[in-house]
């Protein structure tokens, strides 16, 4: 079992690894998906998902970045964030396992806290983040997972809980019987873990029989079995979930993207 620090409020600043080595096969365009451009201006929609770790009071944010490398990092040229290759794409667990070697000081012992983030969200919300960390370390565990409950959950992982309302497992939609096809309650892949415990967790992850590939959305379940304590809070708006995988579903969002930056400069007297 984890040991977590029991002083959480004096733990130190989170850092979080953003998945972005995918192609997006769907949206009809050379680019990397996550250069696709969300806003007014354009940027493209990882910086929306590094702007929300940075307000989330990040201290380091690591791009795992794969597919034509070179134009995220000159998309991303004076961003303060550092980058780990995943050369060959073999699923999200592995992915993150190819930014471990920039990990040292926070696997050395408990108590570091690192978001594990899609960068194809650009809806993300700060105040989700700073909600999922603030349980996280006032419940000492070595994961939480920020989910969402939304009308057409098809697709999605659902989260399964017992009868008192804890966390017992994701399972992916492929895998649900009829009764947990009826779950609303899904996994977005918000995840906020234990450094060291992810680690030595994905160490022991293996290859999905059926793709080949590592998945992070083992580790909760191997934490769980370890003894430790995963945390799930509800606390992803729906529309946040809304997926980019095809042209329109970019401009979609884009469209509630610009709508909420208006409403931010609103607020404020000034851009986002």
């Amino acid at each position: 079992m984890t040991s977590i620090p029991s002083n959480p409020a004096h733990q130190p600043a989170p850092a979080a690894i953003i998945l972005a080595a995918g192609m997006g096969k769907r949206m009809n365009s050379d680019l990397p998906k996550v250069l696709h451009p969300v806003g007014q201006p354009p940027r493209p929609m990882v910086q929306a998902v590094v702007d929300a770790c940075r307000e989330a009071g990040c201290r380091r944010i690591v791009l795992v970045i794969g597919y034509k490398q070179e134009l995220v990092r000159d998309a991303m040229r004076g961003q303060p964030v550092e980058y780990a290759v995943q050369a060959e794409q073999l699923g999200t667990g592995h992915a993150v396992r190819c930014a471990e070697s920039l990990f040292g000081h926070e696997k050395s012992g408990p108590g570091h806290d690192l978001f594990v983030l899609a960068g194809d969200g650009p809806l993300i919300r700060s105040a989700t983040l700073r909600q999922m960390l603030d349980r996280h370390r006032s419940s000492l565990a070595a994961a939480t997972l920020a989910t969402s409950r939304i009308a057409d959950p098809a697709g999605y992982g659902r989260i399964v809980r017992d009868g008192s309302g804890r966390f017992t497992a994701i399972v992916e939609h492929k895998d649900c019987t009829p009764a947990q096809l009826a779950i609303g309650e899904i996994n977005p892949s918000y995840y906020c873990f234990d450094a060291r415990a992810m680690f030595d967790a994905l160490a022991r992850v293996t290859r999905n029989s059926q793709s080949g590939e590592y998945y992070i959305t083992d580790v909760p379940g191997m934490l769980l079995a370890a003894g430790s304590r995963v945390e799930v809070i509800d606390a992803v708006p729906p529309e946040d979930v809304l997926s980019i995988n095809t042209p329109d579903q970019l401009a979609e969002v884009d469209r509630i993207y610009r709508l909420r930056c208006a409403d931010r400069a609103a607020l404020t007297g000034g851009p986002r």
